[in-house]
């Protein structure tokens, strides 16, 4: 299945299912996938700055769209953080790049994941939802034997459903492995 099929699949197969299931008048009245933005917290890029330059690399390579660097708003020195430093990496996938990444996480990286039961199906209030990643070693594109430290993720999926009914039917629909 290519990326075009992805979005095709949701056109074809999966807004006619929420139709019916919703009870909805028009198609547009069916939630969609938004955007899917990738977010790794760095807490010890505070002692290596190094870690961030890494993590950066990593993100680019799993998302296939360059990620950028979050810094720091305030300072706190009880994490001895300054004011714009560096402590995360994000990266925000919309279109066919997103699609593309739906695709690869849900065929190819949540397989790979030890012991996998699913994924749990707590929905944000709003019909979004975040999935948190332990270890970023799940995707392909990245090599093992260069990996320094295992650093998890948050993959969150911003939709235009209004609630979290409507958008776990969604995410269900594009084949989120959801634990029964």
């Amino acid at each position: 299945m290519n990326t075009a099929s992805m979005k095709q699949d949701y056109q074809e197969r999966i807004v006619p299912i929420l139709m019916k299931e919703f009870n909805y008048i028009t198609v547009m009245q069916c939630p969609k996938l938004q955007k899917i933005v990738l977010n790794q917290g760095l807490g010890e890029a505070v002692a290596d700055k190094h870690i961030v330059d890494v993590a950066q690399q990593e993100m680019t390579l799993i998302a296939g769209q360059k990620a950028v660097a979050t810094v720091s708003k305030k300072d706190i020195a009880n994490f001895k953080v300054r004011k714009k430093m560096p402590i995360g990496v994000r990266v925000t996938l919309r279109g066919e790049r997103m699609y593309e990444f739906l695709e690869r996480l849900v065929r190819v990286a949540l397989p790979r994941i030890r012991d996998f039961k699913g994924i749990n199906n707590k929905m944000d209030g709003r019909g979004n939802y975040t999935l948190g990643i332990t270890e970023q070693i799940i995707f392909p594109e990245i090599n093992i034997d260069n990996i320094t430290k295992l650093l998890g993720m948050n993959i969150t999926f911003v939709t235009t459903a209004q609630t979290d009914a409507e958008g776990f039917a969604l995410l269900r629909e594009f084949g989120l492995p959801f634990k029964k």
